[in-house]
């Protein structure tokens, strides 16, 4: 699945061969931003149009649009894991933080 972006923002679309046309979704915030079109020469302009909308609303109402990410993770994990992890990253000098983000980003790439 290849993702759109615009102004911050990360877009997926899914063929529905029912219909025959192209849904689309912002995935990443948690208002629910949804565009649509017949074509794949006009989706992207839809997905633009649908997150102009979306940040234009929230001008109107006085209201923060949501953010993509804001890069702070609330994670729970099993205590012994969190244990295991922390005394690794002490013996390779680093945070758990440090640590976390390193292992992360080499799963991601």
């Amino acid at each position: 699945m290849n993702a759109l972006t615009y102004r911050g923002y990360t877009g997926v679309v899914e063929y529905d061969a029912e219909s025959g046309t192209l849904h689309g979704e912002v995935i990443d915030l948690r208002d629910g931003i949804t565009f649509q079109s017949a074509s794949a020469a006009d989706i992207e302009q839809e997905f633009h149009r649908s997150v102009d909308e979306y940040l234009k609303v929230c001008q109107e109402r006085g209201r923060t649009p949501d953010k993509p990410f804001s890069g702070k993770l609330a994670l729970r994990l099993p205590a012994e894991l969190h244990r295991q992890a922390s005394v690794l990253a002490r013996q390779m000098g680093k945070s758990l933080n440090q640590w976390i983000v390193e292992a992360i980003t080499e799963r991601v790439s």
